[in-house]
């Protein structure tokens, strides 16, 4: 029986004695190929340097100098102390020392609350709006609606709304529902920090909120229905299900809320008009003020990589604890 030759027999048959020989295929060679990535990559790192490392660099050189107002029109001339602009920053019991101690718990207690309570409110309402419902879409674009605004419209509607007199909060408070006897000043005094805390987790809880809904995404359903088949109510599908799966974002979530909280300049500086009051005195308005009220700007740039090497140290140290205990469950 006679058997067909096959394509791929066909192929390897030799070439004829009078046909030209096939050349294999040549790869790209040369500096084009190699440099290829490298050209991709330039605008980046060409941004990434004159947004961030420059800036860095000449903050550290300019902590080593003696620049006040005297030298601010040339650098040249400002005279270097070394390391004496740290040690007279961060001695704890002279005065600038405890001024910055005092502007440090500010922030940290700041911070801590702020991310807490934002992060308290994004994980309810991801939740809450898990499930399909009529609405649900239009709920999800009130939510992010702060989180889209401009931060200065933001906080200047806030700024008006806080105003003693004119504001609307007293208004509403004491006016309309009668549950204060008097107007209480909201932007000087003790109350100055609830008010700071109460715009900054009204701008920071929708980023929680987003990113934890995004992260539900991908729990998938079959397991609330085999947790509800046990019989598990909702706090312990909740606590068994839903965080678990849901702790590789939170690790990520608060870390990034906790460095832009700690950060934080836009929202004092516009909510209190540059000017802070003690009990609102965060670090990142007190390192301004040191620069630009007193014009000493080898102090400020001290204070500011001093903060710089502080949250290094509480990221690489958040990150280790979380690799760890990672780790172990693994």
């Amino acid at each position: 029986m006679a058997t067909s030759t096959t394509a791929p027999d066909a192929d390897r048959r030799e070439p004829r004695a009078g046909s030209p020989a096939r050349k294999p295929a040549r790869r790209p060679r040369g500096p084009r190929r190699s440099l290829l990535p490298y050209l991709l990559l330039a605008p980046a790192i060409l941004l990434e340097l004159g947004i961030h490392v420059i800036p860095m660099v000449v903050g550290v050189w300019m902590s080593m100098l003696e620049l006040t107002q005297f030298h601010i029109r040339d650098w040249s001339t400002a005279p270097s102390v070394g390391w004496e602009n740290y040690r007279a920053t961060l001695d704890l019991n002279s005065a600038a020392g405890k001024e910055l101690l005092h502007s440090f718990w500010i922030t940290l207690a700041y911070s801590v609350l702020s991310v807490g309570f934002a992060w308290l409110l994004g994980i309810s309402a991801a939740v809450v709006l898990q499930r399909p419902f009529r609405g649900r879409a239009i709920l999800r674009a009130l939510f992010l609606t702060p989180y889209a605004l401009p931060v200065y419209a933001a906080v200047i509607t806030w700024s008006f709304l806080l105003q003693r007199d004119t504001g609307l909060v007293n208004h509403v408070l004491v006016d309309q529902l009668g549950l204060l006897g008097e107007r209480p000043f909201w932007l000087i005094g003790d109350n100055s920090f609830v008010s700071l805390l109460v715009v900054s987790v009204w701008r920071n809880w929708p980023f929680a909120f987003l990113c934890l809904m995004a992260g539900l995404q991908n729990v998938p359903g079959e397991l609330y229905e085999a947790a509800a088949i046990d019989g598990a109510g909702f706090w312990r599908r909740l606590r068994s299900v839903t965080l678990p799966l849901l702790r590789p974002v939170n690790l990520v979530l608060l870390l990034v809320l906790f460095l832009w909280t700690f950060n934080d300049f836009n929202t004092p500086f516009v909510l209190f008009g540059g000017s802070a009051p003690e009990q609102a005195d965060l670090i990142s308005i007190h390192i301004y003020r040191s620069s630009f009220k007193t014009w000493d700007f080898g102090s400020g740039s001290a204070m500011s990589v001093a903060l710089l090497l502080f949250l290094l140290v509480v990221s690489a140290v958040y990150l280790l604890i979380t690799n760890r205990r990672r780790d172990d469950h693994a």
